[in-house]
């Protein structure tokens, strides 16, 4: 029974073996060709596959059940016997694959003295960056604020002449002698603007951007550049964005950049700040042979091989330490300055001491040094319009909270609170006195910095000694209502007066030209600059008659209204009421150091420009700018 069971098991197996063997021949008969799994046009044209001998059947298998042969597929050579083949895809010859080599190799030589970005474009092996077009940036509109932010129209230059614009703007060659001329100048050059019709706008956001950093404005020039994909930047706006980096300390923020556009410069410090990418993009081993060979060869200055090395070790865990050494440095420039205060180095003061004013722009915006470098250099800023008035209030508010800052920057904390809670206006006043220094004619970076203390001031009449510098200092912040209550007290023709009758908001009347007289009389200031500015502005608001004006500008020595090529194009400006363009036109006709550079002509075509085209604020403002600092 048992065995019988088994046996009958065994033959069932074999029926069903032989059953499924008869299946699968059917299939294959049914199947014309054998089916490729590769993509198509890997196997076309199918190889001729090689006929193969029918293996010799063994005994063994001679005494079994014959194995079912698979059918030929239609079309082939091979024997019955041969099995079916999957084609396999032709591998191309040498000769034929893609890898392209250059065509004219360099030397030895040549290759070791490349960078690593120099060799990779070489080879080909630059990274591409092909961003899809729904997430590429626009290029219609680039800047940072819009019109609803306080912007231009986006439209403002879209129809203006390039050559016009790319002269306005490159032109400007820095800092602007008024604060209020700043701070519109930046407004237009951050605001989201279409290029002119006939400009790349590529070009338009780096002209844009190397003024920025030009008039020390590098965190918008950086927030600029960014609007921009770095695979589309080309070589102005390139250098407009390694500026704004360094300005700003941010030495990683470069990296996108040099990893992209390796080869787009040759000068040390783009090597130098490739080499710190490679270190911070994992090629630590590479990096630190580049900078190795950079300290060796002497491409730059051994101080700023040994602060980018500095810089680079970082990445390595800091492991391999660089000692900085300033003994034998005599002068700083921006790359040292940038590394130095990102590593928390402190500066030599035989540096500083006598730096130029790019440094104090530069250390006033940056959070990394200590407060009281910061204060220091806060006047400077302060005063061009890079920093706003509340911005000074709250760094001297961190000072004042902090025990460990001591010496002058700590004792004006002090006394700045004093003038915003002393307990008389007489006492607030006095600290307010200590704060603008000694001298005639106030610290205007100091103004700036007491403004909102000086409206806190009550009106008085036993006040009015005080009055000019109180709305000097007012008028610096734009709080031009605050400085209105004082009007009843002050007396006509008084430096005061002359501040107000500029910034009042709205004058139904005209001035009179003998008030006028009264402060040309009392001006002591060094050739009755005051005076010039007095008239100039008035006039360029329309409130002083324009034969007065000219009239009392001759008695000046000043002629008002004789044309120059620039005073016909901002004219024409404000003929087709273009704001943007008159803000381009009216930076180009402010930049200087000091008041003294600037005439009461260019001031009045300024004043009247902007008036007529709706920035009717920032032509007062500037206006009394003038006469408070001329």
């Amino acid at each position: 029974m048992i065995w019988n069971a088994k046996r009958g098991l065994l033959a069932g197996g074999a029926g069903l073996a032989l059953g499924s063997a008869l299946i699968w021949s059917t299939l294959v008969v049914a199947q014309d060709a054998p089916e490729s799994l590769l993509p198509p046009g890997f196997d076309e044209p199918r190889p001729t596959p090689t006929p193969t001998p029918a293996p010799r059947p063994s005994a063994s298998s001679a005494q079994g059940t014959p194995a079912p042969r698979p059918a030929q597929a239609a079309g082939a050579t091979s024997s019955a016997s041969s099995p079916v083949v999957q084609p396999v895809p032709i591998v191309p010859s040498q000769s034929e694959s893609t890898l392209a080599l250059p065509g004219k190799l360099p030397s030895l030589a040549e290759i070791d003295a490349m960078s690593n970005d120099e060799i990779d474009e070489l080879l080909g092996l630059k990274p591409k960056f092909d961003i899809p077009p729904g997430a590429q940036r626009a290029l219609t509109q680039v800047g940072v604020i819009d019109r609803a932010e306080g912007g231009f129209p986006t439209q403002a230059l879209a129809g203006q002449s390039a050559s016009l614009v790319r002269a306005a703007i490159k032109g400007t060659k820095g800092p602007l002698v008024s604060r209020w001329g700043h701070i519109l100048l930046r407004r237009a050059l951050a605001s989201r603007l279409a290029a002119p019709a006939d400009m790349d706008p590529v070009e338009f956001a780096g002209l844009r951007a190397g003024l920025l950093n030009r008039i020390g404005e590098p965190v918008i020039a950086r927030s600029l550049v960014q609007d921009v994909d770095t695979a589309r930047y080309d070589a102005g706006l390139i250098g407009a964005a390694f500026d704004a980096y360094i300005g700003t300390a941010d030495i990683l923020g470069i990296c996108p950049i040099t990893r992209i556009h390796g080869a787009a410069r040759k000068d040390p410090e783009w090597r130098l700040a490739g080499s710190i990418c490679d270190a911070y993009g994992g090629e630590a081993s590479s990096a630190k042979r580049e900078l190795d060979k950079a300290r060796r060869d002497g491409i730059a200055p051994q101080i700023d091989v040994l602060l980018a090395q500095r810089f680079a070790v970082a990445a390595n865990d800091g492991r391999g330490a660089v000692t900085i050494e300033w003994d034998k440095v005599s002068e700083l420039n921006p790359w040292r300055f940038a590394l130095a205060n990102a590593l928390g180095l402190t500066i030599p003061e035989k540096l500083t001491r006598d730096a130029a004013p790019y440094y104090q722009r530069s250390a006033a915006i940056a959070p990394m040094l200590p407060l009281a470098q910061r204060a220091q250099a806060a006047d400077t800023a302060g005063r061009e319009g890079i920093l706003s008035s509340a911005a000074m209030v709250d760094l001297y508010s961190q000072i004042f909270a902090d025990d460990e800052v001591t010496g002058d920057v700590a004792t004006r904390a002090v006394r700045l609170r004093d003038a915003y809670v002393a307990d008389t206006p007489e006492n607030r006043i006095a600290a307010l006195r200590d704060i603008w220094g000694v001298g005639e004619t106030p610290d205007y970076g100091r103004l700036v910095l007491t403004a909102f203390a000086a409206a806190r001031v009550p009106a008085s009449e036993d006040l009015a000694d005080d009055a000019a510098p109180l709305l000097a200092s007012m008028l610096a912040a734009g709080l031009d209502r605050n400085a209105m209550r004082w009007g009843p007290v002050v007396s006509e023709g008084s430096p005061a007066w002359g501040l107000l009758v500029l910034a009042q908001p709205a004058r139904s009347s005209q001035v009179s030209a003998s008030a006028v007289s009264s402060f040309i009389d009392d001006d002591g200031s060094e050739g009755q600059r005051k005076s010039r500015f007095l008239v100039a502005g008035l006039a360029g608001l329309g409130r002083l008659d324009l034969n007065a004006a000219n009239s009392l500008a001759d008695d000046l020595g000043v002629n008002l209204t004789r044309p120059t090529r620039w005073s016909r194009m901002i004219d024409k400006a404000a003929e087709v009421n273009n704001p943007a363009l008159v803000s381009l036109l009216a930076g180009l006709g402010m930049q200087g150091d000091g008041w003294d550079k600037m005439t009461a002509r260019h001031l009045y075509h300024i004043v009247s420009a902007l008036n007529r085209v709706g920035l009717t604020a920032e032509a007062r403002m500037i206006a009394a700018e003038a006469v408070a600092r001329g």
